[in-house]
């Protein structure tokens, strides 16, 4: 595969982090984009250390300004791939979801990847190369309780994706979302304690009874399986692949 410059949303941890570990891996230049500088570096440092090509960059994704000077501050740095990967999430009833809250889930997994791609998309039609893969969830196709902030946000993600697709069906540009169900990421562990208290249960069971049970397969879903997926993704060989969610569920859809 060619060696992609590849711009990672969130980067820092989690899905981010790994899949940008998995691409250094792979010979691709990683921009670690996170909100929190020093840990955006620290990101960076350790995928040097493990002899990948790493750099770090702070952004606010909310933050329109800062966005759309991002291509200006990287200068030489073109971006070939935009992952969107940042997300937070917050679990409540919506008699209680602060409004505050409520809207910045929606500003940084919904408005921020639009942002992004507006900034990043005029240096992939010039190149006539692009590839834009958004990190949805299960909750891009279903919905549960206590959680619908999160939810509008990964379900909109789906129809920002085939948007785009239409307006870049005459370059060499794709965007598509990657929807798995549970990963097990330290924002995910944030959510079995939050489920817990909110349903009553243990941590135990709400992985047995909530999150897994859906799933016919019982697992969590691996880094490895949505690295992988997005280097496919990146490739030539899924050219024609764009506007498509990527259901990594175990089964759970199959319902």
């Amino acid at each position: 595969m060619t060696k992609r410059t590849v711009f990672i949303t969130g980067g820092a941890s989690g899905i981010g982090f790994g899949i940008a570990q998995a691409m250094s891996k792979a010979g691709h230049h990683v921009i670690i984009a996170d909100i929190n500088e020093q840990a955006a570096q620290r990101a960076a440092n350790d995928i040097i250390r493990e002899n990948g090509s790493a750099s770090a960059i702070e952004v606010d994704v909310c933050n329109a300004q800062q966005v759309a000077a991002l291509p200006d501050l990287l200068k030489e740095q073109k971006v070939n791939v935009l992952i969107n990967n940042a997300g937070i999430q917050h679990v409540s009833r919506i008699e209680n979801f602060p409004p505050e809250k409520w809207q910045q889930l929606i500003n940084i997994m919904l408005v921020g990847p639009a942002l992004l791609t507006q900034a990043f998309l005029p240096n992939m039609r010039e190149q006539n190369f692009g590839r834009i893969i958004n990190i949805g969830s299960i909750h891009s196709l279903v919905a549960s309780p206590y959680k619908s902030a999160y939810v509008a946000a990964k379900h909109g993600l789906l129809g920002f994706a085939k948007t785009i697709a239409l307006e870049t069906g005459d370059c060499d540009v794709t965007i598509n979302t990657l929807c798995p169900a549970y990963v097990k990421t330290p924002l995910v562990e944030k959510q079995i304690a939050s489920q817990a208290k909110e349903n009553n249960l243990t941590e135990e069971e709400v992985i047995n009874k909530i999150m897994l049970e859906p799933m016919p397969k019982k697992q969590f879903i691996s880094l490895d399986e949505l690295s992988d997926t997005a280097a496919f993704l990146m490739s030539d060989s899924a050219r024609n692949i764009t506007g498509q969610t990527m259901i990594l569920d175990g089964g759970w859809t199959a319902r």
